[in-house]
């Protein structure tokens, strides 16, 4: 049968670390399937359990120099709680013992009658737990709380690693730049015809010469910068494979002996050789430990978004039995159980309302900006919140089956389907590292046969000294760092270079609707007048509008503040849930609400039909207004395209990209919307849950997608899509899903974006290029004898300020094409859209 389990692994600290467990995992027989996740520190493993147990996996992973605790086999926290809180409400239980499989700690869930003070949510596996009784941390400043400690560790873990890489790279960049600094010093000061080697700084100590004085700098460099690398090769190796710590590894330790050597005994050198490349080593390891901190920092970051997914569900919820309201934990509710919500909660389950009247904001799911009407068999969705009426409901879906759970769950696979590829210097690694020891070993052995010793060793130093992967390592992180700069300059933010690779072969681009191509908020688009001014009409609107709290009501307000109407007191207010506002201006009867409302209050509104339906038609809301019984005209409103939102989408076609709107609203609205944006093809009428799904079934056949969007509700998608951009205008949950985060709440930085990333990847691709074609071919003249060390080393650096210099043009490159510029200019020219940024010149 095959087993489906998530083991914890310990020791993890990069990328490579992910290649060398599922390396060493798929040879295991048995083993169908493995992904690893180094920043959650677990693999998935499915595997044939009549072939390989558990135990033997677990061997496995510590035979590849990793830790893998017995106590570790995960299973779905929801659904387990779920299993539990059943237990405990049908045998009457006040505690069930909750264990992991071979935990020795356990926990117990909070009893039904707990003091909702006194309840906390776990920031790992999302379950309600008593403060009293959970294990405690204090991270940060601030207080968590666990309902184990497996949960525990898996909180505190990566942040102690986080800090630990950053130490080390604090570590060798300081070192790095005191070395800098010291030989400007040295060479200034150089007494004519001293040997950097033998000078001597301080002429009371002759024998205290700058050798040492380098070898004391860099060896807190070499071993504690440097460490994560020497683990990594030793685990490669263990492993079979060759990697870039290994590269790095063979390259820096043979510069640091080779330089010791030279320092304290000299006589084991050729009399003429007296240089040393201490910095050549510390130089690499500063530049390759920078970009690990770099990619750490960001994969950490993108985990917090599906912490911040479950801290969105409440913790408590009211349950109705009887007809006594009581206060329990959210996660004890049942399938069927009765709930009250009351205005300006949060609704704690999905469910059917049985009682009531209300609106609820669903944007935080749904996205959209007006809130919906709720009426007894209205569906509604946990974790959304009511507005202005009690709702009586029944609970349909609870723990793991909420549309909130599936939210979560489709972001962490998602997360996990879009690891990052395997990267092309660890590709290259795997020939070149071998190639780069035969080499070495076969220049020495045959220098040695010829009899010239000397000859052999400074080959045998100089091959693997011009083969050190400085220019290799730094190829990447560079282009990086200078095309992160440049556009965070630019209010583009990019989250890693894997999101770089993708967005070169972009094919289609999907945008939501609301707050992505849209403001995100109602406004009054027109106003239609029979027996009044268009601005008495706003009046009277905005009057009786003061009293509620609808979004509606803010957009008429807003109108009415905008057009420079003066609003007058309203008394008498009252709602009608669903329908509209009543209530007295200046002594005059007033009503504002859709046409079931005047229906039901006797007003006729006929002769305004035709207008009105004209206006829904565009997608618009209307709302009739009555004074004194007579009807005075009506106002349309709608979310309405941001000003950028045409033009942007004029450009990703211009660029070969194909523009869809994915909406979870009504198919009417979303074409009206499209119409004037210019976009051909739209899907509507999609739940959050299923964007992902469209998305994936777009990359089935064939095509890279990107998703464009600002809400809780696009959070699966932007993480399923190839290249998620997230608007910085919207929710945490969906900038930390997003592998391009904009700042600013414009469309058209999407198509910066896009250039941005195509042309960092493609000095990328040009640097490592340059990198291996160099190395490569230096290593024959090194081999030949034809250069020396320090020759060597001088040429590897080289090599390294070319990569950084090529990288450096980023900041100039154009991010638009020649005839998107002309065109800009033109309109700027002629008083339109207005230049954001200067043009840097062309490159």
């Amino acid at each position: 049968m095959i087993t489906d389990v998530t083991v914890r692994i310990e020791g993890m600290s990069c990328h490579s670390c992910e290649i060398n467990i599922e390396a060493a995992l798929r040879t295991v027989p048995g083993v169908r399937s493995v992904s690893v996740d180094g920043t959650k520190g677990e693999a998935q493993v499915a595997f044939d359990d009549a072939i390989v147990t558990l135990d033997a996996i677990r061997s496995k992973i510590r035979d590849a120099g990793y830790e893998a605790p017995d106590s570790e086999e995960k299973r779905s926290p929801p659904k387990l709680f779920a299993f539990l809180s059943r237990d405990r409400r049908v045998h009457g239980r006040s505690n069930a013992q909750m264990t992991h499989a071979g935990s020795r700690n356990t926990s117990h869930p909070p009893p039904s009658d707990s003091d909702p003070s006194m309840l906390a949510r776990d920031p790992v596996c999302g379950m309600t737990v008593d403060k009293r009784t959970a294990i405690h941390r204090q991270i940060g400043g601030r207080d968590y709380y666990f309902c184990m400690d497996s949960c525990a560790r898996t909180f505190e873990n990566p942040e102690k690693e986080l800090k630990a890489l950053k130490r080390r790279v604090t570590v060798a960049i300081s070192g790095v730049l005191i070395l800098a600094v010291l030989r400007v010093a040295v060479f200034l000061g150089l007494a004519a015809g001293a040997t950097l080697v033998t000078w001597a700084p301080i002429p009371s100590l002759p024998w205290f010469t700058w050798g040492m004085w380098l070898f004391l700098l860099v060896t807190p460099i070499q071993f504690v910068g440097g460490w994560p690398f020497y683990v990594g090769a030793y685990r490669a190796l263990k492993s079979r494979r060759a990697n870039m710590d290994l590269l790095i590894s063979m390259g820096t330790l043979t510069a640091y002996f080779y330089s010791v050597v030279v320092v304290f005994a000299p006589s084991l050198v050729p009399v003429d050789e007296k240089n040393v490349y201490f910095e050549v080593s510390a130089i690499i390891i500063a530049f390759v430990l920078l970009g690990r901190f770099m990619e750490d920092y960001i994969r950490q970051r993108s985990s917090a978004a599906v912490r911040k997914l479950m801290d969105l569900r409440p913790l408590t919820a009211t349950l109705l039995r009887d007809g006594v309201e009581t206060t329990v934990p959210a996660d004890q509710v049942m399938v069927g159980d009765t709930l009250v919500v009351k205005p300006g909660e949060k609704i704690p389950t999905d469910g059917v309302v049985i009682e009531g009247q209300s609106t609820v904001d669903e944007k935080m799911i749904t996205g959209e900006s007006l809130p919906v009407e709720k009426s007894a068999s209205s569906e509604l969705v946990g974790a959304t919140t009511n507005l202005n009426g009690r709702l009586v409901f029944r609970a349909s879906r609870v723990g793991s089956d909420t549309a909130l759970s599936q939210i979560i769950k489709m972001v962490e696979e998602a997360q996990a389907n879009n690891a990052p590829i395997q990267r092309l210097v660890d590709r290259v690694s795997a020939v070149f590292v071998p190639a780069v020891l035969l080499s070495a070993v076969a220049t020495f052995i045959v220098w040695t046969l010829t009899g010239d010793l000397t000859i052999a060793v400074l080959s045998f130093v100089a091959v693997l000294i011009i083969s050190c992967p400085c220019a290799l390592g730094i190829a990447t992180p560079t282009a990086l760092m200078v095309g992160v700069g440049r556009g965070a300059e630019m209010g583009i933010l990019i989250r890693g270079g894997e999101y770089l690779e993708r967005a070169r072969k972009l094919q289609v681009i999907v945008l939501d609707k609301t707050g992505t191509i849209t403001r995100g908020e109602p406004k009054v688009t027109d106003v239609v007048a029979v027996e009044a001014t268009e601005n008495e009409l706003i009046s009277y609107a905005a009057a009786i509008e003061q009293g509620s709290e609808h979004p509606l009501a803010a957009a008429v307000i807003e109108a009415a503040k905008s057009r420079g109407v003066g609003v007058g007191p309203a008394e008498e207010f009252e709602a009608v849930s669903g329908s509209g506002v009543r209530g007295t201006v200046k002594g005059r009867k007033v009503l504002l609400g859709n046409r079931a409302f005047l229906e039901g209050e006797g007003v006729q509104y006929h002769h305004l039909d035709n207008n009105a339906a004209g206006l829904e038609s565009e997608g618009k809301t209307v709302m009739f207004l009555t004074v004194d019984g007579r009807l005075l005209g009506l106002l349309a409103l709608a979310d309405t395209p941001k000003p950028n939102s045409a033009h942007a989408i004029e450009q990703l076609k211009s660029m070969g990209l194909e523009v869809i709107m994915l909406t979870g609203d009504n198919e009417r609205t979303a074409m009206a919307i499209a119409k004037q944006v210019g976009i051909e093809r739209v899907i509507a009428g999609v739940r959050p849950w299923e964007k992902a799904g469209v998305i994936k079934k777009m990359q089935q056949e064939g095509k890279v997608v990107s998703m464009v969007g600002d809400g809780i509700n696009d959070s699966p998608a932007l993480a399923q899509a190839d290249v998620g951009i997230a608007l910085g205008s919207g929710s945490d949950i969906a900038k930390e899903t997003g592998g391009i985060v904009l700042i600013r709440d414009d469309l058209e930085d999407v198509v910066r974006g896009i250039w941005l990333s195509r042309a960092t990847m493609r000095k990328i691709r040009q640097n490592l290029a340059w990198a291996l074609g160099y190395n490569t071919a230096a290593i024959p003249i090194a081999a030949l004898g034809l250069l020396n060390p320090i020759i060597a080393a001088a040429a590897m650096s080289l090599s390294s300020l070319s990569v950084v210099t090529n990288a450096a043009t980023l900041k100039k490159t154009r991010l638009e094409p020649k005839a998107q510029r002309v065109a800009k200019k033109a309109r700027s020219l002629a008083g339109g859209i207005e230049e954001v940024y200067p043009v840097p010149a062309e490159t």
